[in-house]
C-alpha cells in the first residue's frame, strides 16, 4: 500500500503513521482490522485506581464516588421491591418490521433511547447498515412514545421492532428481548448486542465485521478496556458459534437488573467477558487496550495529545518507552474518551463515543475538533452526526 499505510506498530517511520489515515482511499485502516485476545490480568488495584485514571483529580473521583453511593442507596430498595412486586410486564409493544429475515442465521439487538421519542437520521443508518452485514435487526426503543412516522421508518429496516419500559439500561433490554429473538430465530449462530451510545459509523463497518466474523467461534467486541479489570465495552459485543450464542442466552437470562446504572455496569458489562472466557470461549477486541497504547506511544503527536489529556501524563514525553507503556497499564484510561483519537487516525475506529463529543467528562484537549476526522462520504457524516447531538441536546 501506498506511504506504508500497512506498516505494524513498531516497523517503519512512526511520526508520519497515524497521520497518515486521513490521505488514504476507500476508508482503509493504516492496519488490517484484526482480534486480540482479551489481557488475563486480574482485576486487582485497578478497581481501586481506575476511577482516579478517568476523573483526573481526586476531588472528581471525590464525588464521583459520593455520587456512586447515593445512586446505589437509593437504588437498593427500589430494586428490593421490584423483586418482591415485579410490576406491569416490561414489553409495552411489539410489531414485526418489514425485513423479517425468516430462518435468519445473524441477529443483532439494538437499543436505543431518546427522552423525545424520536428515531434520528444517524439511528436509522446504523440499523440498515446491521442489516446489510446480514442481521436480522431487533430493534428496541426505551423511549415514553414514539411518533408513528418514525416507529414506520424503523420498521421499514428492521426484522421486529419493540418499545420497552425505561429500567435496567440496555442489558435490561437485551435480557427481555433474547428470548423472543431466540423462538423467531432458532438457527441464529451470532448474536450482536448494539446500541446507540456511538456515533456513526464514520468508516464502513464490513471490514470490521468480516474481521470479527474471521475469529470464528467466541465472543467478540470493538473497544478492551481494562479499567475495573479487563473488559469487552458493551455497546458492541458479537457472540458467535452456537455454544456462545447459548451462554449468552443464559448470561443475560441470570443477570439481575438494577435501577443503578453502576449495578448495572458493574454485573453486565465488567462480568460478562470474564465469565464468558470462564466457561471457555474465546474473548478478543478488534481494538485491544495494548495494541492501541502501542500505536500511540509510537507516535509523537499522538504522545503529546495523550500527555495533555491527563494530569499524570504530564512527563510522558520525558519517561523511557518501557516506562510510558507501564504507567499507561497501571493508570488504565478509558480508550474511547482519553485515546479516542488516536484509535481513529492509527486503527481505524468506525465510531466516535457519544458521551465524550457531547459532555467530554475528562475535559479532554481536542473534542471540539471532531469533525475533522470524519471524512464527509462516511456512512454518517459530519451533518448527520451534529444533528444527532442537536436532538440529544435537550435531554439530561
Amino acid at each position: 500500500m501506498r506511504n506504508g499505510a500497512f506498516l505494524a506498530p513498531g516497523h517503519g517511520p512512526s511520526k508520519a503513521r497515524c497521520r497518515l489515515l486521513q490521505d488514504l482511499p476507500d476508508f482503509m485502516p493504516i492496519e488490517p482490522y484484526r482480534l486480540t485476545d482479551l489481557s488475563e490480568q486480574p482485576p486487582g488495584l485497578r478497581r481501586a485506581i481506575h476511577g482516579y485514571s478517568t476523573a483526573g483529580t481526586w476531588r472528581r473521583l471525590a464525588w464521583r464516588v459520593a455520587e456512586v453511593g447515593f445512586e446505589v442507596a437509593r437504588s437498593l430498595p427500589r430494586d428490593a421491591w421490584r423483586g418482591w412486586r415485579p410490576g406491569p410486564p416490561p414489553l409495552l409493544r411489539l410489531e414485526p418490521g418489514e425485513d423479517a429475515r425468516p430462518g435468519a442465521r445473524s441477529v443483532a439487538l439494538y437499543v436505543h433511547y431518546a427522552a423525545s421519542g424520536r428515531v434520528s437520521e444517524m439511528v436509522l443508518r446504523q440499523v440498515a447498515a446491521l442489516a446489510a452485514e446480514g442481521f436480522a435487526v431487533v430493534f428496541v426503543t426505551m423511549a415514553a412514545a414514539v411518533p408513528e412516522a418514525d416507529w414506520q421508518a424503523v420498521r421499514a429496516r428492521a426484522a421486529l421492532v419493540a418499545q420497552r419500559r425505561n429500567f435496567g439500561l440496555d442489558f435490561g433490554a437485551w435480557r427481555d428481548l433474547a428470548p423472543e429473538a431466540a423462538r423467531r430465530w432458532p438457527a441464529a449462530e451470532e448474536v450482536l448486542l448494539a446500541n446507540d451510545s456511538v456515533l456513526g459509523p464514520i468508516r464502513p463497518l464490513g471490514p470490521v465485521l468480516a474481521a470479527m466474523r474471521a475469529g470464528g467461534a467466541g465472543v467478540f467486541g470493538m473497544t478492551e478496556s481494562i479499567q475495573g479489570g479487563p473488559h469487552l465495552q458493551s455497546y458492541f459485543l458479537l457472540s458467535r458459534g452456537e455454544a456462545a450464542v447459548a451462554d449468552l442466552q443464559h448470561f443475560l437470562g441470570m443477570m439481575r437488573i438494577s435501577h443503578s446504572k453502576w449495578l448495572v455496569v458493574q454485573r453486565g458489562e465488567l462480568r460478562f467477558a470474564r465469565w464468558m472466557r470462564g466457561r471457555g470461549h474465546r474473548v478478543a477486541a478488534l481494538f485491544g487496550y495494548r495494541r492501541l497504547v502501542g500505536a500511540v506511544l509510537a507516535d509523537p503527536a499522538e504522545r503529546a495529545l495523550l500527555a495533555a489529556s491527563h494530569p499524570l501524563l504530564r512527563g510522558l514525553e520525558a519517561m523511557a518507552p518501557e516506562e510510558r507503556a507501564a504507567l499507561l497499564a497501571e493508570q488504565p484510561l478509558n480508550p474511547t474518551h482519553h485515546l479516542w483519537a488516536a484509535l481513529i487516525r492509527c486503527l481505524g475506529y468506525p465510531f466516535l463515543k457519544t458521551e465524550l463529543i457531547r459532555r467530554n467528562p475528562g475535559r479532554l484537549p481536542g473534542v471540539a475538533d471532531w469533525a475533522a476526522l470524519v471524512p464527509a462520504e462516511a456512512p454518517c457524516p459530519p451533518d448527520v452526526i451534529r444533528a444527532q447531538l442537536a436532538a440529544l441536546a435537550t435531554q439530561p
